[in-house]
């Protein structure tokens, strides 16, 4: 069900249409939006809120979806009456304004499958936000939308409860209008996250795996491509911008029949503690074109200091993927022979690198596990277990097993190879402990993605029954059992023993099969 392209007309306000990444700067200068980085970046602010708001989160509850969505905290409902009253007042609040942005472009790369989707805002920084993170080119005077969004990231609905909300702030969505609505909040973030959700349901109606990963292939080899699998702060950006491994995509795809495509046009990449020795592409990524958020800039030089954590932990920088040098456009790939699944185990139990049986492969793949650190949340104080369910909870309509069950399909249609990769602690957990080095971390891809690692004898961990490889190249081989790199290895048995069991309650909440579940940890 498309939206007609009337729905995006306010009669009496100047609609700037695909502007250029030139007027749209242009425009988010005059008009106070950003600033200038010394680099060329368009720096922005996001106010109050710095991140996504889940807590805001809706969906429009409609019959013909209802037995679809997996109604939860994640997936809260609101009626169809509330959803057309708070559209009605997005809209009525846009009319008024003397000037507003859209921009058409696509979702996915795969023509077969793209979406078009169509944004009005009224911030021209978010029309630049958009045309970075989705495909452009689209012919204005000839689209026809199959998502529309409408941003009023200013209006903040005081009387709230009225309308079945849980603040001023809403994003709501419905899956039968193919249309979102965001107040509220100026964090560029939703409008990308609304289209990935949508994917998430449309996709799977189409005989296509919707996955939150980044991508890669091996440049002298297009049969060697590879899947990260993550949440954030584990490594899907930083391990896919690899100077020998062109780039697909940093955070969104489909793997369909034919292989993987990119949901998306651009990159959003978390720039806290960034460097150019660390992560030279996304470094030199951030030019004229690209969007910061909430990143610091030097009064005087302009320049930003990407460890200054002061406005938020969650800095972002948002820019086409062809700012990557070598990215392959468009940003098509097939079937990938690795996957890779990103964890960051701040409690240091995991070990940095295992390879999983297929049914290791589902379990870890619907635990989906990383650890929030202190500070980083409200009330947080130690590290804490995180369950994200396909390592993108947040962004499922459909039951997790569903896309558990995708994965399966794909990963044994291809014979593909499946592996845990902890970019998390060793010797110790958070705070006496170290954390692996990107460069054991990147030589543990490397060995993954050109065979070598497979090729390694393995031992089975114990508690998790993870297979560790013994050897691998590049690596000191004492930091490859997590065990044998704590000071007190009893001390080591009791944190693990702690972590299996929060991983055995967390499991329960999920319909495994017994092979599934069996393929856990164990815990006596």
């Amino acid at each position: 069900m498309k939206i007609a392209t009337k729905s995006l007309d306010f009669p009496g306000v100047q609609i700037h249409s695909n502007l250029s990444t030139a007027k749209l700067v242009e425009a988010s200068l005059a008009r106070g939006e950003g600033v200038l980085a010394a680099n060329g970046a368009l720096c922005c602010d996001t106010g109050e809120r710095t991140g996504r708001s889940p807590n805001d989160k809706f969906v429009e509850d409609t019959p013909g979806v209802h037995d679809a969505i997996d109604w939860s905290s994640v997936n809260r409902p609101i009626s169809p009456e509330n959803f057309a009253k708070i559209e009605a007042l997005a809209t009525d609040y846009l009319g008024k304004k003397e000037e507003l942005f859209r921009f058409d472009g696509f979702a996915g790369a795969d023509e077969r499958y793209r979406l078009n989707v169509s944004f009005v805002t009224e911030e021209a920084w978010h029309s630049l936000f958009v045309s970075r993170m989705f495909i452009r080119g689209a012919d204005p005077d000839n689209f026809d939308p199959d998502w529309t969004i409408i941003n009023a990231c200013n209006l903040v609905i005081e009387d709230y409860e009225n309308y079945g909300l849980n603040s001023g702030v809403c994003v709501i969505q419905s899956m039968e209008q193919k249309k979102v609505v965001i107040c509220g909040t100026q964090y560029a973030g939703e409008n990308k996250k609304s289209i990935f959700y949508a994917m998430n349901f449309d996709m799977t109606e189409v005989d296509v795996f919707p996955m939150h990963c980044s991508a890669n292939v091996d440049k002298d080899d297009p049969t060697n491509a590879a899947l990260f699998f993550g949440l954030s702060g584990t490594g899907k950006t930083t391990l896919s911008a690899d100077p020998n491994r062109p780039l697909i995509g940093d955070d969104e795809h489909g793997w369909s029949a034919d292989g993987v495509f990119n949901f998306e046009g651009g990159c959003y990449a978390k720039c806290i503690k960034l460097s150019k020795e660390g992560e030279p592409q996304i470094w030199d990524a951030i030019k004229f074109g690209a969007v910061l958020e909430n990143v610091v800039l030097d009064e005087d030089t302009r320049m930003p200091n990407y460890d200054d954590g002061s406005k938020t932990e969650n800095t972002r920088a948002a820019y086409p993927v062809d700012f990557i040098p070598d990215a392959v456009i468009p940003s098509i790939c097939s079937h990938p022979k690795n996957v890779i699944f990103l964890t960051a185990d701040a409690f240091g139990v995991l070990p940095p690198v295992s390879k999983l049986t297929p049914e290791q492969a589902m379990y870890y793949f619907i635990n989906g596990y990383t650890s929030k650190l202190a500070g980083t949340e409200a009330g947080i104080t130690e590290p804490q277990p995180n369950f994200s369910p396909c390592f993108g909870g947040p962004f499922l309509p459909r039951k997790p097993m569903d896309y558990a069950h995708w994965l399966e399909k794909r990963v044994k249609e291809q014979n593909a190879n499946v592996w845990l990769l902890n970019t998390g602690w060793t010797g110790g957990p958070y705070g006496t402990g170290v954390r692996f080095s990107l460069k054991w971390t990147r030589a543990f891809v490397t060995a993954i993605l050109d065979g070598s690692l497979a090729e390694s004898e393995y031992a089975q961990h114990p508690i998790f029954g993870l297979h560790i490889p013994t050897t691998a190249p590049n690596v000191p081989s004492e930091v490859l059992n997590p065990r044998q790199t704590w000071a007190d290895a009893s001390a080591y048995d009791v944190v693990a023993t702690e972590l299996a069991n929060k991983f055995k309650a967390n499991d329960q909440k999920h319909d495994m099969t017994d092979a599934v579940r069996a393929a856990g940890p164990t815990v006596v």
